[in-house]
């Protein structure tokens, strides 16, 4: 892998989407979220009709729709028919269907390969949920985050939302395919009680170690 691929996976209101941001930011890195790539297909099979529950129709949704990457402004965006629907992807109905999309075993792998794709645009701080165990398993820059239920709940309350946290924590990592769980040689960060500057500068720090080891000399 000759680009450097930075993988933050973590439970939901964890702080992936804050801090991975910010560390895209200081490295001059390309920010890549791939909680929206599956937002993009689950508001795509809402709009186009497709039963999300029914795990053959959603499947073969990504064997036919006209998708492609573009990168702009340093994240990458999945485009749907040349579109982004950046604002579609963050409504609530769009939001109750994506765990169900997230759980088709072809949806994983097709998202696997284009998400893999991404590396065209040069060095990324990746988000996810699988990102250190399934779509870049091979990289030596690897963290999962978490915070207590509380101070995650009390995250989604102050963004507007209501959620079952310890629900979806259930789902995402009992799921068959990809299941949320702590990659191989992850630096795993509570980050409860902290800013995000404190968070993205515990993985800035850990981040610059690992990268003047590799290029010590042995």
């Amino acid at each position: 892998m000759q680009n450097i691929v930075i993988a933050i996976d973590g439970t939901s209101a964890s702080g992936k989407s804050t801090n991975a941001k910010l560390v895209a930011q200081a490295l001059g890195y390309v920010y890549v979220d791939t909680g929206a790539m599956y937002r993009t297909l689950a508001w795509y099979c809402l709009q186009h009709g497709v039963d999300i529950h029914n795990v053959r129709s959603v499947a073969a949704v990504c064997r036919r729709w006209k998708t492609r990457l573009t990168c702009v402004d340093s994240q990458v965006r999945l485009l749907v028919d040349g579109y982004f629907p950046e604002k579609e992807i963050r409504t609530v109905e769009t939001s109750a269907a994506v765990p169900h999309v997230a759980a088709v075993p072809k949806v994983r792998d097709w998202m696997k390969r284009k998400q893999r794709e991404c590396v065209q645009f040069g060095n990324l701080v990746m988000e996810g949920r699988d990102i250190g165990t399934n779509v870049f398993p091979e990289t030596n820059f690897k963290f999962y985050l978490d915070a207590s239920l509380a101070e995650r709940t009390r995250r989604r309350v102050a963004d507007g939302v209501q959620e079952d946290l310890a629900r979806r924590d259930r789902r995402d990592s009992q799921r068959a395919a990809a299941p949320l769980m702590i990659p191989l040689g992850a630096v795993v960060v509570n980050n409860s009680g902290q800013t995000p500057a404190e968070t993205s500068e515990l993985i800035l720090n850990e981040i610059q170690r690992r990268l003047a080891a590799s290029d010590a000399p042995t």
